[in-house]
């Protein structure tokens, strides 16, 4: 193989140089059409950094990102084979630079150089002959190669003009050497530092990054320094130096560093084309098993805040989530989104939610934002998907278990996708499971447990929080008045199983049983024929039939106002017990274990005698008298309150 690379490159130093240009652009572009991870990876990385930039523009970077990236590694094949004077016919150094090294030669001054991996980064081999004047010795760290002849010659070809090679393998112990003894060690610092790096930022993004320059230019007090190759040409550029802020800390220097390349690559078109966005910058805290967490062994995050000033971290990382399709379903995953809220305090959540929950979940806080999903087979649906594609989401998390979820989510292809796997059922379309553990009985678990257990498994460790929501946290677009202040409200219908319906005579059996109070009837339109009944024959002023007149907000709204709430089995309670309004639920063939309220507010479970803990009774069995006296007990708690 080196045999191989020795040829081509020895063939490349004799060709004109517009083969070499064109072999660079044709590969380049070969890299950026075809369909692959790293591709998406480039253009997300492009999306995450400027989002604010047309895609049409971003699109121009990568491509021109991938030319880039060929570019050097074809200048490493070809560079043993020309000669200094080739060498220094391409590249020269910036005068300033060149000044500011002839005197560290003369007065020996040690400095830790940072160097970013733009496409001419090799070129830095070359400053000890480039210089006309005297030239500090400088090493520089580098990773070594498994394959031992193939770094043999990288070393021969790297170190041919003076520059010093230090391999990481080997320790820093070198490298602190020439520290003391005055000399110039240079480091590449915007690479991904995996589990031993420093927890930080970058283009507003948590990342894993070296404290080795930092660490070096603190411990020593040295010069911190940014070295780069400012591309004039294919094969031709100018190397710079640019003084930074001493650092005070190993931490500091990292932040200085990260600080200083996000300005060059906001002010400076070329940074951004030269940089090599291939390279995966931000996969530190992506594993799946841990993607629910933001933990390292090494966290400078709240030092960042406060060195930058933030009120806190960005959120970039991008959590789509696909509701469930039952209003009832939507209430009890809400503790989870919050404790992936709290979990990820990076994470910019995105909900992704049919037509009527749009307007509710919009009002929640701390939700990044809601879109309303096209109806289904809907001529809408092609555009809307390639539309979310184009949004690069970095994980992709279902409530749902259907194989239309799964299709939405691939069509919009993050590259993580997880959802709860059961028995018998193939979820080809995810990236990644949880497994139903084989003997749990899922009606003896609520719902909300089932998922936490589900988030857990990608590495949610958060507390759930039950606390209830307040309705000050809605900030309602509706101008609406309120109707039914202080009544008790009832849910007589609900949206499917007529089964789980108390029957309207033992309705009007509870509201006769409390003369003094007012009651106000919720429902959909559909439910109108069964409140008209209930409602029927009592005053409209104590009985106020609201069913199918407000929106989800409103109706949000007219719960929040209401004493109490008697209610099915049915979505209106799990709202309302969000809201934190007391709830008195009749359950009859559902299970009040599986889909019960889960907030903490006050709530009484009622079921007919002798029916199982997990449901399966008739709801007729549960009299009047039972909810007559469930719902006086709660009303006499607000009293002695």
């Amino acid at each position: 193989m080196l045999k191989l690379i020795h040829i081509f490159g020895w063939f490349l130093a004799r060709c004109p140089e517009a083969f070499s240009r064109a072999l660079a652009a044709a590969l380049g572009d070969l890299i950026y059409v075809l369909p692959t991870r790293r591709r998406r990876t480039i253009l997300a990385n492009l999306h995450h950094a400027f989002p604010e930039m047309g895609e049409a523009a971003r699109r121009a970077i990568a491509r021109t990102s991938c030319r880039r990236t060929v570019e050097l590694a074809l200048l490493l094949l070809v560079s043993p084979h020309y000669s200094t004077e080739q060498l220094r016919g391409r590249f020269q150094i910036d005068p300033f630079f060149e000044k500011e090294l002839n005197e560290n030669a003369e007065s020996p001054e040690a400095a830790v150089a940072i160097v970013p991996h733009l496409c001419l980064m090799e070129s830095l081999t070359l400053l000890p002959t480039l210089t006309a004047g005297p030239c500090p010795p400088i090493a520089t760290i580098y990773r070594p190669l498994k394959q031992r002849a193939l770094e043999d010659w990288v070393l021969r070809t790297r170190q041919r003009f003076g520059m010093r090679l230090l391999s990481r393998k080997e320790g820093f112990a070198e490298a602190i050497q020439m520290i003391r003894d005055k000399k110039v060690v240079a480091i590449l610092f915007d690479q991904n530092a995996g589990n031993t790096g420093l927890l930080s930022t970058f283009l507003g993004r948590v990342c894993s990054s070296t404290e080795l320059p930092g660490m070096l230019a603190a411990k020593y007090n040295t010069r911190y320094v940014a070295v780069w190759t400012e591309r004039t040409g294919f094969w031709r550029g100018v190397l710079k130096m640019e003084e930074l802020p001493k650092p005070a800390t190993a931490q500091e220097g990292v932040f200085i560093a990260n600080d200083w390349f996000e300005k060059k690559m906001i002010a400076e078109p070329a940074f951004r084309t030269d940089w090599l966005w291939l390279h995966d910058r931000w996969r530190t805290q992506d594993q799946a098993n841990r993607r629910l967490q933001l933990k390292h062994r090494r966290d400078a995050l709240p030092d960042e805040i406060a060195w930058r000033g933030w009120d806190g971290l960005p959120r970039n990382t991008r959590i789509w989530i696909r509701m469930p399709n039952w209003l009832g379903d939507v209430v009890m995953a809400l503790p989870l989104i919050r404790a992936i809220q709290q979990a990820r305090p990076d994470a910019q959540i995105t909900l992704l939610a049919r037509k009527q929950f749009t307007a509710f979940l919009n009002c929640l806080p701390g939700i990044g934002r809601v879109i309303t999903l096209p109806p289904k087979n809907s001529h809408e649906e092609g555009t809307f998907f390639a539309d979310c594609a184009l949004e690069y989401p970095d994980t992709h998390i279902l409530f749902t278990n259907s194989f239309r979820g799964d299709r939405e989510a691939k069509r919009i292809g993050a590259p993580q996708r997880f959802g709860i796997l059961r028995p018998g059922k193939s979820r080809p379309l995810l990236t990644h499971h949880w497994a139903l553990p084989s003997g749990l009985d899922e009606a003896t678990i609520h719902q909300t447990e089932l998922w936490r257990q589900f988030l857990g498994s990608f590495g949610l460790e958060q507390p759930i929080d039950f606390t209830p929501f307040s309705i000050n946290d809605f900030s309602h677009a509706e101008s609406y008045t309120l109707q039914c202040k202080a009544s008790i409200g009832l849910i007589c219908g609900t949206e499917n199983e007529p089964a789980k319906r108390w029957p309207v005579d033992q309705w009007r059996a509870l509201i006769e049983r409390f003369p003094e109070e007012r009651f106000a009837l919720f429902g959909t339109k559909k439910d109108r024929a069964i409140t008209a009944q209930v409602a029927e024959g009592f005053s409209a002023d104590r009985v106020m039939d609201l069913a199918g007149q407000t929106s989800i907000n409103e109706f949000a709204q007219e719960l929040a106002a209401c004493r109490a709430l008697v209610t099915n089995d049915t979505g209106g309670m799990h709202l309302a017990n969000m809201l934190g309004v007391p709830v008195v639920v009749i359950f009859g063939p559902t299970n009040p274990i599986r889909t019960g309220p889960c907030f903490t507010a006050p709530k009484a479970l009622l079921q007919p005698p002798d029916c199982g803990q997990t449901g399966g009774g008739s709801i007729a069995d549960v009299t009047p008298e039972r909810a007559a006296e469930a719902l006086q007990e709660i009303l006499a708690g607000q009293t002695d309150a």
